[in-house]
């Protein structure tokens, strides 16, 4: 099927699917409704105006995360700009606290079957749509450590050493703060980038898949040790003399400069 071709024709997107794209895939087509056209008409104004007027381009990753034919088609794309890695955003100094997120945890390897642990943040407005009783079971089975919340800090909750895996509509926010907290994903996508970056999580970094797997057996072993690799990339972009902070220093100049 035409959707599950390779883009290897266009530079830097060789490893995603026509399905990957945003607004295109079966997902999207579902769940986005208007918001596929509001968005893709955004997206293609920010696309014209960076080409035409922006200096520098700043970007939510860090330095070695995304790969070499990517960064080269991103900079031949904008060949007007200087595309400069100084994220994860989150942790620059006087970064705001994290928006919510679902995330599943447990500090022990589970059963076959067995019910894993979560805390679960979801707007509390969205409650209605669960399963009757649900919301109740859980704010009941705390002690359990299964919690429904409206609310919580996504990023400390990530880098809490009993989380063992984070589940995720796969934006990229959410997925570098993941990165961040050494955290295996499973990825849920829904619209826009979602689907291209649940693909990342799942074929080039391959540290995301199903709970189960991510939680237990040798397979998700491997994944948090991937995981934390990249952890460990994020740590080092962020030394002194570290990518990330050689490149914040570079943008704030240049914003800074005098007309």
């Amino acid at each position: 099927m035409i959707c599950d071709e390779l883009l290897t024709s266009h530079p830097g997107l060789g490893s995603y699917r026509v399905r990957d794209l945003p607004y295109l895939g079966a997902s999207a087509t579902a769940s986005s409704g208007d918001m596929r056209s509001v968005m893709g008409l955004l997206f293609r104004r920010v696309a014209r105006r960076l080409r035409r007027t922006a200096t520098a381009v700043a970007l939510n990753a860090f330095p070695r995360l995304l790969p070499p034919d990517l960064t080269a088609a991103l900079a031949a794309a904008l060949p007007n700009c200087l595309p400069i890695a100084i994220g994860p955003y989150h942790l620059l100094p006087g970064a705001a606290a994290a928006p919510p997120a679902a995330s599943t945890g447990s500090p022990a390897t589970p059963r076959p079957r067995r019910r894993a642990p979560f805390l679960w943040s979801l707007r509390e407005d969205a409650w209605p749509l669960l399963p009757q009783g649900f919301p109740d079971r859980a704010k009941a089975t705390t002690n359990s450590g299964r919690l429904l919340v409206p609310w919580a800090p996504q990023a400390a909750v990530l880098r809490h050493p009993s989380v063992g895996a984070f589940v995720t509509h796969s934006g990229w926010g959410s997925v570098v703060e993941g990165i961040s907290g050494g955290m295996p994903m499973a990825c849920r996508p829904f619209f826009g980038d979602q689907q291209m970056n649940a693909r990342d999580v799942a074929r080039r970094w391959c540290f995301g898949k199903a709970v189960a797997s991510l939680l237990a057996g040798e397979e998700g072993v491997r994944m948090r040790a991937r995981a934390r690799d990249l952890q460990a990339r994020v740590v080092e972009a962020f030394e002194p003399d570290g990518g990330s902070t050689s490149n914040f220093h570079k943008f704030v100049e240049m914003v800074s400069a005098p007309v």
